[in-house]
């Protein structure tokens, strides 16, 4: 089973820190962040506006340590769950279809936090620069494991094919998740349902033959 990994801290150090980002992460995923004030920051986290001010400079400090540390979580996520080893002897269809609703899960728990860091993207370039680099680092683990099945990909171009899907599913799933876009009575999905229809068009574009499981192993006489 995919998740979200959460690498080490070393403890004490971190613990104000921690509790100021937790508390940050759950505030904007309730009330985004331009509604997010300093003052219900600080009393959920249970610290003091002068342990803010000692750690960011201002709210836009904060919105960028709490980037840090997504950056820092996803890029230990994507390695877990992209693993080669995790994923031996596994078909495309069998990998597709575990990693795609897993990133509309993600999207999903973490709706409000990734909202702002993509509206962000939009205006700041060191920003959408961090994002630039976590994409790569995604779509080459990614990649790599298709390119390894590449036997089973019948586009004329494995490799575009490959990182042009993961592309094309990322940013349906921000559409549809984190801005309710393709809203209407034939196109409201439910998360299984839209992670499903995304798995299908990822196949399809791929050109690969939908398996449903791994081959079976031959049983002994």
């Amino acid at each position: 089973m995919l998740r979200w990994v959460r690498p080490p801290r070393q403890a004490r150090s971190q613990e104000t820190l921690e509790r100021l980002l937790d508390a940050a992460e759950q505030l904007v995923a309730e009330k985004g962040f331009a509604d997010a004030t300093i003052a219900e920051l600080v009393r959920r986290a249970g610290s003091s506006v002068g342990a803010f001010y000692a750690r960011f400079r201002d709210k836009d400090g904060l919105l960028y340590a709490l980037y840090e540390r997504y950056l820092e979580q996803a890029v230990a996520t994507a390695d877990a769950a992209l693993d080669p080893g995790r994923w031996e002897g596994a078909p495309i269809p069998e990998i597709l279809r575990a990693v795609v609703p897993f990133l509309v899960a993600v999207h999903r728990e973490r709706q409000g936090l990734i909202r702002a860091f993509v509206l962000r993207n939009h205006v700041d370039p060191e920003f959408r620069a961090r994002q630039e680099r976590l994409s790569h680092h995604v779509n080459a683990s990614l990649s790599r494991l298709l390119l390894a099945r590449a036997g089973e990909i019948r586009h004329p171009d494995p490799a575009r094919a490959a990182a042009f899907g993961l592309a094309m599913v990322v940013s349906s799933i921000e559409n549809v998740v984190l801005f309710g876009e393709l809203r209407s009575r034939v196109l409201t999905l439910s998360d299984d349902e839209l992670a499903a229809e995304l798995s299908r068009a990822f196949l399809a574009y791929l050109g690969v033959t939908a398996r449903s499981a791994r081959t079976p192993e031959p049983t002994e006489p």
